[in-house]
């Protein structure tokens, strides 16, 4: 990493690497810390030596926890995580916080929702979801299919990082030490959500896959896993005041193009 950093000059930094999801890191505890602590780490200090202009990186709305009020919002508090992923993805976000604090490293954690879409993790609903499916095997469906989620599709997120980006995190002159807003701080640091601001049930969501693979999923009803939250929503309204940030992929056009490039890529 030290000779990237010095090799390459970076001006600004989008860091999405990580270990993720919920349910690997309750078996893999060690590999989470590894990538997400210690990796991230090693971007903070590569920043702090090249004083990079901005750090934007990838935290997760898993950081909400036990948390129930709904919708979720950077305001709220973050300190009952239900996994180790998001525990360490709220360290992410106080490692950054003490970078831009001790060495005025400008960073920005966004904290997406859901992502879905072409290329995505096959460890997500949607694909484990399309390869059952179509291979006609039943797919477990969690929490009896109760589960509402924030699903955000992949060409908003993007839009969202690069706004993000090119929006460097100051101080926020207004802050106040007595009564700390976390999503901001007199150092230059800022949090914000990303997602879609509209929940879809589950059992929508599957249903709108079934139409554009034109077959019906055979449903195995389970119990809600540990870790997991019954429901997701994102309030996005700081991002959108702060670099414009609107989602509009409706997940009908979200899961067609899904289904399309994956009968493309997979040839089935």
């Amino acid at each position: 990493m030290e000779r990237l950093f010095d090799g390459e000059r970076f001006q600004r930094i989008v860091h999405l690497a990580a270990q993720a999801g919920v349910r690997h890191s309750i078996e893999n505890p060690h590999v989470y810390v590894q990538s997400n602590v210690t990796g991230f780490l090693h971007i903070l200090e590569g920043c702090r030596r090249q004083k990079i202009e901005h750090l934007v990186y990838a935290s997760t709305s898993s950081v909400y926890g036990a948390n129930t009020q709904m919708p979720f919002s950077e305001r709220q508090n973050v300190d009952h995580p239900l996994t180790l992923y998001a525990a360490t993805k709220k360290a992410n976000e106080l490692m950054a916080h003490s970078y831009s604090s001790l060495y005025g490293l400008p960073t920005t954690g966004l904290r997406f929702f859901t992502v879905y879409g072409p290329w995505g993790r096959p460890d997500m609903a949607l694909f484990l979801f399309t390869r059952k499916i179509l291979a006609g095997q039943p797919i477990d469906v969690f929490n009896a299919g109760h589960h509402q989620r924030d699903f955000t599709y992949v060409d908003d997120i993007v839009k969202g990082v690069i706004a993000a980006l090119d929006h460097v995190a100051m101080p926020d002159r207004t802050w106040n030490s007595a009564a700390p807003d976390p999503s901001a701080s007199s150092a230059p640091y800022r949090i914000y959500n990303i997602g879609n601001q509209r929940p879809i049930p589950l059992l929508r969501y599957i249903e709108v896959l079934e139409r554009c693979l034109g077959r019906k999923a055979e449903k195995n009803f389970m119990p809600l896993q540990p870790g997991d939250v019954p429901d997701t929503c994102a309030d996005v309204e700081a991002l959108a005041r702060d670099v414009g940030y609107r989602p509009t992929t409706q997940i009908e056009e979200g899961v067609s193009r899904f289904v399309e490039w994956y009968l493309g890529y997979y040839g089935r």
